[in-house]
């Protein structure tokens, strides 16, 4: 299955809470995983929060280019349960 990511927000520093093409809402957290001269930017929190989806790639995306593929976000991210 091909996932892409229709929504994105910021739950904490570090950490996002992205809706996947299959309606599975995860909560992502990032902070283990900024390793790389395009992610060091991402190690401050206020760079961190300009996090934005991208929709012609279907992934969160920073100012900077940096960016994970929506297959590893879904992989390492918690799912949360909805309330109607």
């Amino acid at each position: 299955m091909f996932l892409h990511i229709t929504r994105v927000s910021e739950a904490k520093p570090f950490e996002l809470l992205l809706e996947f093409s299959d309606e599975v809402v995860k909560r992502v957290d990032l902070s283990s995983e900024l390793h790389g001269e395009v992610f060091e930017p991402l190690k401050q929190a206020e760079f961190f929060s300009q996090a934005y989806l991208n929709h012609e790639t279907g992934t969160v995306e920073w100012p900077n280019g940096a960016d994970f593929a929506p297959e590893f976000l879904y992989e390492i991210g918690k799912e949360i349960k909805q309330v109607a």
